[in-house]
């Protein structure tokens, strides 16, 4: 059995994203690694570089500025790296640069690997998910926070990037999966109040065609009532991001209560629905479970 790591990174020194460490949280589990480096206008080739493995393969693309609505450039960059994998890989593991995965799950990753790999109506794993928020002690608990993904596709021609590259596709319809007992730790909203505001700026530019750029004032704070409910992260971090974890210097000290109530009635409605009963009322899927 052979697995290919893949990712696509644009601008990841100015933008702060953890891209080495997301790389090196599965790369222990791979034989080979594709990055898709963008036109980028800081040091992200040499920061990838940095990582000095042999398994890593550096493929540089140029993005289509034309098809930034709506994300769908992300999902275009994801393909690139997708296709550039090794035919002889069996599994390709999707892995996004503010995303990691806890070496304590690499186990139970490699075993399913290994037992799903002749089971051919098993399309892809997908993973469970922690998004932290505005400090890695907090992370959402609320059904506004996408709980699975596929993070593991078999290395098909059919599987094509989705959408915003949120998910795949298989030759146009939703995959297979088998739900796997591992998590995605997710850090995309763990930055200081600027990094968030001009996080909310970039994504505005690839979502919205008629979004402008600005500058982030020094002073500049981030408006935290989109949270959800957030709860006290009690478990460990994986190894490979304790340096960053160390080095964060931003307070947070947000009432949790007020951020939740800012939330509208209905969303209030749904959540208890959902802490009571485990049903997430309207939860978009993005893939079709199997059981085995």
């Amino acid at each position: 059995m052979k697995v290919a790591g893949f990712t696509f990174i644009r601008n990841a020194v100015k933008n702060d994203y953890p891209i080495v460490e997301a790389i090196l949280s599965i790369l222990p589990l791979c034989d080979e690694f594709v990055v898709a480096v963008g036109n980028s206008e800081d040091e992200t080739e040499n920061l990838i570089r940095s990582i000095d493995s042999p398994k890593i393969r550096i493929l540089n693309t140029v993005w289509d500025d034309s098809i930034r609505e709506g994300g769908a450039v992300f999902a275009a960059e994801t393909d690139k790296a997708f296709k550039a994998i090794s035919p002889e890989m069996d599994w390709a593991f999707y892995i996004q640069g503010d995303e990691c995965v806890h070496e304590k799950y690499h186990k139970i990753i490699r075993e399913e690997l290994i037992d799903n790999l002749q089971h051919n109506e098993i399309e892809g794993l997908l993973f469970k998910y922690k998004h932290f928020y505005g400090s890695y002690d907090f992370y959402g608990d609320s059904r506004q926070w996408y709980r699975r993904e596929i993070r593991i596709v078999r290395n098909s021609p059919f599987v094509k990037s989705f959408r915003d590259a949120q998910g795949f596709r298989w030759n146009g319809r939703k995959l297979k999966v088998k739900l796997i007992d591992a998590y995605i730790y997710h850090y995309g909203w763990v930055k200081p109040p600027q990094g968030l505001v001009r996080k909310g700026i970039n994504f505005k530019l690839f979502y919205n065609r008629d979004a402008a750029f600005r500058e982030v004032r020094e002073d500049e704070n981030f408006d935290y009532g989109n949270a959800g409910r957030l709860r006290k992260f009690e478990g460990t971090h994986p190894c490979v991001i304790s340096d960053r974890i160390k080095a964060a210097n931003w307070p947070f000290n947000n009432d949790l209560t007020k951020v939740r109530s800012t939330q509208p009635l209905r969303k209030q409605i749904l959540q208890k629905i959902y802490e009571c009963t485990g049903w997430r009322i309207g939860e978009y899927r993005n893939y079709t479970i199997v059981k085995r």
